[in-house]
């Protein structure tokens, strides 16, 4: 399906993108949506709640997670995501693999998000170009069993410019694909083959992933460095589901920073948050208008 021309219409704030992870092992919802009909379910509560798109996933991206067989992935996410674009909703597939790119895009997709950019599967770029897909490229060093042995950043620039950089090649790899540049978002990727201190880099120069010229999508929500930023007094991380106000915090960030989207697992508790920074934004401008001579 190819991407609806809503998708990078300007809004005035970022598109809010609510998370399904139709898997048995995510690091934040461990299996509570992996059944088709919980599933849906749950895509028609984060509609309600405010989202803009739903991302449906069937594996699990957490650091040291084996991937499943693509017939397995291809079982979790085609029937949701068929049934939840026939009820009208934006949806994005979250996958690495080329085969459940194309059945998701069939099925009603029409964003595919690929948190390896196009590396863990070379024919992705080909299925994109093809279908007329919009396209999320992260920052990607290797798959989550072992990406924390690529989490260095020693050159000149530190994570921020190791990551434009990167980010940079696999741009020119979509466009050698066929994929125009007004249909590729990009994500600086937090939490893989990153340490605690290369996310928050990422969050405070973010200026420097949009220099690239695209739109910039973010997904902080619930992940280990908020945890370690919040542990108690004997070093222990905050629980994954203790999380989600530092979370919400970083929405602020991000909708101050005019990012085009955030990925998040709690839809409503971002949304207020960016009503909150769209009424004072539209308040100081209006004080500036009336203070003009």
């Amino acid at each position: 399906m190819p991407a609806p021309a809503s998708l990078f219409a300007p809004w005035g704030r970022p598109r809010l993108m609510g998370i399904v992870n139709v898997t048995p092992d995510s690091f934040s919802d461990g299996g509570r949506w992996a059944e088709p009909e919980a599933a849906i379910a749950r895509g028609h509560d984060l509609l309600a709640d405010g989202a803009d798109i739903l991302d449906i996933g069937g594996e699990s991206t957490r650091p040291g997670a084996t991937r499943p067989l693509v017939e397995e992935e291809l079982d979790r996410v085609v029937p949701v995501i068929g049934a939840l674009a026939e009820a009208g909703a934006l949806v994005s597939v979250d996958t690495m693999r080329s085969e459940v790119a194309a059945a998701a895009l069939a099925a009603g997709a029409g964003l595919v998000n690929d948190v390896s950019g196009g590396l863990a599967d070379p024919r992705m770029l080909e299925v994109v170009a093809d279908t007329g897909a919009a396209y999320v490229a992260m920052h990607w060093r290797a798959h989550s069993d072992h990406m924390g042995d690529f989490a260095s950043y020693d050159a000149p620039g530190g994570v921020v410019a190791a990551v434009c950089e990167e980010l940079a090649h696999r741009v020119d790899a979509m466009l050698a694909a066929g994929i125009e540049p007004d249909r590729i978002i990009l994500d600086p990727g937090l939490g893989f083959a990153k340490r605690a201190e290369h996310n928050w880099e990422l969050l405070a120069g973010l200026d420097r992933v949009g220099a690239l010229g695209h739109p910039v999508l973010v997904g902080a929500s619930r992940k280990s460095f908020l945890g370690s930023l919040l542990a108690d007094t004997e070093g222990r991380a905050r629980p994954v589901d203790r999380r989600e106000d530092a979370n919400t915090a970083v929405s602020v960030h991000l909708a101050q920073q005019g990012v085009w989207g955030i990925r998040v697992h709690d839809v409503r508790a971002s949304r207020d948050a960016i009503s909150v920074v769209e009424r004072l934004a539209a308040e100081k401008k209006n004080h500036a208008h009336q203070e003009a001579p």
